[in-house]
């Protein structure tokens, strides 16, 4: 998951569960609690389907995503990092 702090558009967004998290590559969303959609997310790397109706899916990896990949071996079940991960010039929408 990515931790953020205030969204570039907005402090809070309106929730709409059209997209579904329906395999690798999909980024979602991640609250604190509800109704605190800012500026964190996640990207899936399987299909995750109980969590449609609950964060919101806004994207998908286009291209990278071996990155990703790689970016998982350093993950854990509890959410930490064994290594440092930013991202880095990734535009804006």
């Amino acid at each position: 998951m990515a931790l953020g702090g205030k969204s570039i558009y907005a402090e809070k967004f309106a929730k709409s569960f059209i997209l579904k998290h329906m395999g690798p590559g999909i980024l979602s969303m991640a609250n604190a609690r509800t109704n605190t959609s800012c500026s964190q997310f996640f990207i899936c790397t399987a299909k995750t389907e109980w969590l449609d109706g609950k964060p919101v899916v806004f994207g998908k990896v286009k291209e990278g995503m071996n990155i990703v990949e790689v970016m998982e071996y350093f993950g854990s079940r509890n959410g930490k990092t064994s290594k440092k991960i930013t991202t880095a010039d990734c535009g804006q929408i």
